[in-house]
């Protein structure tokens, strides 16, 4: 079965694909622009222009997708900018109150890496199961 097929099967508009493909387009030129210049990844994929243009467009036609395995890809999207700024607050506040014994600015350093690092993954991975057609995974009930 061709791609376009399955995803007229499953109820998807090939525009609101598309339209999630340009999301993910933006979130991946926030990760550019972070690794191109002195900013952080992690920075500028909370705080950069594209990804909070991408945000706002995820919440404009959330509703739209609800229901359909392109669901999962918006809230993927939608939790991956605001987690980035919940652990960039944290690292931020931890780093702030060990500054005093001089290792703040390390804990920032390597936590603004990691979350650079975790950034790269969700969009590379949400952007690889949309190109397949695939919903992303659930988070685990609690």
């Amino acid at each position: 079965m061709e791609p376009e097929a399955s995803t007229a099967a499953a109820g998807v508009s090939r525009g609101l694909i598309e339209y999630t493909h340009w999301i993910y387009g933006l979130h991946t030129l926030s990760v550019l622009i972070g690794l191109t210049t002195l900013r952080s990844v992690a920075g500028h994929f909370a705080f950069g222009l594209p990804s909070i243009i991408a945000v706002v467009m995820n919440y404009a036609r959330r509703a739209e997708a609800q229901g359909t395995w392109l669901e999962s890809h918006f809230r993927w999207q939608i939790r991956t900018f605001w987690y980035s700024w919940l652990w960039i607050l944290l690292t931020s506040i931890l780093a702030a109150l060990l500054l005093i014994v001089l290792v703040g600015f390390v804990i920032a350093v390597v936590g603004f890496a990691l979350i650079g690092i975790w950034v790269i993954y969700r969009v590379a991975r949400g952007w690889l199961a949309l190109r397949d057609g695939r919903p992303m995974p659930l988070p685990a009930a609690a």
